[in-house]
C-alpha cells in the first residue's frame, strides 16, 4: 500500500510541476511576440504594408499577409517557416523565393540583422500573418493561385 501511495505522490507532484510550466509559457511568448512586432515594425513594415494596399501601384514590396500566405503554403510546420524565413532574409535568391511577384519587386536586400533577432519577427509574422479570414487574390487560378 505504502508503495502505491508513494507512486501517486510522485504523480501528482510531476503533474502540478507539469501544469505551473504550462500557464507560465504563454506571457513568454506573448512578450516574443511583442519583441518580433517591434523588430518588424523597425526592420520591415516600410517596405512590406500589414494592411490591404489601397494603391498596390506604389507598393515598393509584396504586402505581408501575401507573403505569409506562400510561406504557410509551403511550410506549414512554424519552425520549418520560421527557419525559412531567417534563410531568405538573410541571404535572398531567386531559387528560394516563394512569392511569384519576385517578379514584379525584384529580390529583397538581405538584412544583416542577429538570427536571435530574425527568428522573433519570423515567429510574429507566423503567429499573426496572414489574417484570419485573409483570401490572397490569387486563390483558386490555378496550381497554388498561380
Amino acid at each position: 500500500m505504502k508503495k502505491w501511495t508513494l507512486i501517486a505522490l510522485v504523480a501528482a507532484a510531476l503533474l502540478a510541476g507539469c501544469s505551473t510550466q504550462n500557464t507560465q509559457r504563454p506571457a513568454l511568448l506573448k512578450s516574443d511576440n511583442a519583441k518580433g512586432k517591434e523588430l518588424f515594425e523597425r526592420h520591415c513594415a516600410m517596405c512590406h504594408v500589414t494592411s490591404k494596399p489601397k494603391d498596390r501601384s506604389k507598393l515598393i514590396a509584396p504586402p505581408i499577409m501575401g507573403v505569409m500566405w506562400h510561406v504557410k503554403e509551403r511550410y506549414p510546420n512554424k519552425a520549418d517557416a520560421v527557419r525559412f524565413i531567417v534563410d531568405y532574409v538573410r541571404n535572398p535568391s531567386h531559387s528560394k523565393a516563394l512569392c511569384p511577384s519576385v517578379k514584379r519587386f525584384g529580390l529583397m536586400p538581405p538584412l544583416h540583422l542577429p538570427e536571435k533577432d530574425l527568428e522573433l519577427i519570423a515567429s510574429y509574422l507566423y503567429d499573426n500573418f496572414p489574417p484570419q479570414g485573409f483570401k490572397h487574390p490569387k486563390m483558386g487560378k490555378g496550381m497554388m493561385g498561380r
